[in-house]
């Protein structure tokens, strides 16, 4: 329906900054908070019940952690993408996040604007990085020193993929970093064109967004070398 908002449920310990969050999102028309949570229990228990399309998730808190919780969420049949929000700008935190299964991770410092376009990209089930983290998640993926660990273990043999050329070309495209957009205006094709190969190879590799195809790519040496 044309009128349908994006249902968001709110994982923080602290109060104060749950109601703050929740008031910056209820200025969004397109945006609905049904729901708050303190811990990762309670997250569970109300994406369960309440069924958002989103999740926004704090890492620290009492009883279950964000990184504990994104992995049980994404475990589950719950459907909601999970968007980490945090104030620590910490390698540790990204890289576990996204080991879980999160599609997003922002820090608290963002501003509205950029809280709400997440939100708004977490639910048309896309996957997004802060602009401060993201170079540090390609570097430490395909250019990390030996002693460093890891994002994703060591690459394996790649597997036999059925990847049509075109998609194969966009997958490289992808862990490169380019968006949609810049795709399509490199290859003189359409933006819908692109999202239907990117569609069709998430599809194909299994994985549900574009942070996850990268993952995939480095764990089985599929871009190993890449220019």
């Amino acid at each position: 329906m044309p009128d349908q908002k994006t249902r968001i449920l709110l994982v923080d310990d602290q109060p104060m900054l749950r109601t703050g969050l929740a008031t910056i999102l209820s200025t969004e028309p397109g945006l609905e908070v049904v729901g708050e949570a303190s811990n990762g229990h309670e997250a569970i228990e109300q994406a369960r019940q309440l069924d958002p399309d989103v999740v926004c998730m704090d890492v620290q808190m009492p009883d279950m952690d964000g990184i504990e919780a994104t992995r049980a969420l994404v475990n589950s049949e719950v459907r909601a993408g999970i968007l980490i929000l945090t104030t620590f700008n910490r390698d540790d935190f990204l890289f576990e996040t996204l080991r879980a299964g999160a599609s997003g991770f922002l820090l608290k410092t963002a501003g509205p604007e950029e809280l709400i376009q997440a939100i708004n990209v977490i639910a048309s089930g896309e996957s997004l990085l802060a602009p401060e983290v993201t170079g540090r998640v390609l570097e430490r993926m395909f250019q990390q020193p030996a002693k460093e660990v890891p994002l994703v273990p060591e690459p394996q043999p790649s597997l036999q993929v059925d990847l049509t050329r075109r998609e194969d070309e966009i997958l490289k495209m992808i862990v490169k970093g380019k968006s949609n957009a810049t795709i399509a205006e490199e290859l003189f094709v359409g933006p819908a064109t692109v999202k239907t190969h990117v569609s069709n190879i998430l599809m194909k590799l299994e994985v549900k967004d574009r942070i996850h195809a990268v993952i995939w790519a480095y764990e089985h040496g599929y871009v190993r070398n890449q220019p």
